[in-house]
């Protein structure tokens, strides 16, 4: 069985502009994807920050308790990692990578998905969701 820093060595030694492309994922692609079941957004924040806001939709599973919370993934999907800006999120993303799932993280960070449901957006989104 390979280690961990064997497994992140193999990633970076093959990693190229496709992975570039392959591992982000914007704000538009995520709503429209999102709606039809085929990703599992994770919300990686503190619980501090979850409880002082959050989206309504997607899990939440802190980035300190992920390797502990695997169970709750679906592999079947593409699991987008998020954070308000994205820094955390690639950090979640690259270790579910290394887990074996498919994974994207939001370039747009949460703030900005945030500003992409403001009013009529968010009502319409919602309830698109509800169906």
């Amino acid at each position: 069985m390979q280690s961990r820093v064997e497994e992140f060595d193999k990633y970076l030694k093959n990693f190229d502009y496709q992975e570039r492309i392959d591992m982000k994922i914007k704000r538009e692609e995520l709503l429209e994807r999102y709606a039809k079941g085929e990703l599992q957004i994770i919300d990686i924040r503190f619980h501090e920050e979850y409880e002082a806001w959050s989206l309504g939709f997607g899990d939440h599973i802190p980035l300190n308790e992920l390797p502990d919370r695997l169970d709750e993934i679906d592999k079947n999907k593409t699991i987008v990692t998020m954070c308000p800006h994205y820094d955390r999120a690639e950090i979640a993303r690259l270790y579910l990578k290394l887990q074996g799932f498919d994974t994207k993280y939001l370039t747009d960070g949460m703030l900005g998905l945030v500003e992409g449901l403001r009013g009529d957006k968010a009502r319409d989104y919602i309830n698109r969701l509800k169906g």
